[in-house]
């Protein structure tokens, strides 16, 4: 157990005449177990003065365990309130806070999701526009290319049909010349004659 605080408290006190010269004996009661709250000493001296007026001393005896049981000062009771409810006020305002930044978050998500979701969609439509023309343009050079290779088979059958036609012509004129050489050198062997110029035909 803790040391206990003792309290003094004075109290005249009117003693009879005590012839006694002996030094102060303090006479002290005895503190019951039974009984923690407040016990009294008495101390009483004799100064060789009949019908004096002494001074006895009381010695008040407090329990520590008692005193921590005593209620709070009334001046802290209104502190721990006031503190309390600043904390609920803080915490009801950082909740609201909360609340506030999660609310404009999801509307900035759903705005942006919104946006993205029609630049998406814009960006399909002119894919989609651009492949269309990409494919018309490959169907229309298909076509030309076709009509071009058309165009220039034809112009190679005709430069063959040409020259089909030169080399027939080249043909019959030699056939006519080998003719002529043939009939004049029969008339050579006819004749027994000599032709006068030799190859005079080739040089024509």
């Amino acid at each position: 157990m803790g040391a206990k605080k003792v309290e003094f408290e004075t109290t005249p006190v009117v003693v009879a005449s005590a012839p006694s010269k002996e030094k102060e004996a303090p006479a002290v009661e005895k503190l019951s177990s039974d009984e923690p709250q407040e016990k009294s000493l008495v101390l009483v001296t004799d100064e060789k003065v009949l019908n004096s007026k002494t001074l006895a001393v009381v010695a008040k005896v407090s329990d520590p365990a008692a005193e921590k049981k005593k209620d709070p000062p009334a001046e802290k009771k209104p502190i721990d309130r006031d503190t309390a409810l600043a904390r609920v006020e803080t915490e009801k305002r950082m909740a609201l806070i909360k609340a506030w930044e999660e609310s404009e978050k999801t509307k900035a998500d759903n705005k942006a999701y919104k946006k993205l979701s029609a630049i998406g969609a814009w960006e399909n439509s002119k894919k989609a526009s651009v492949d269309a023309q990409l494919k018309k343009i490959e169907e229309n050079i298909e076509k030309k290319k076709a009509q071009y290779a058309e165009k220039m088979n034809n112009k190679a059958a005709e430069i063959h049909k040409a020259a089909e036609e030169k080399r027939a012509m080249v043909e019959a004129q030699r056939g006519e010349v080998v003719f002529k050489v043939e009939e004049a050198a029969s008339k050579f062997r006819s004749s027994g004659t000599t032709p006068k110029r030799f190859f005079g035909c080739f040089s024509c």
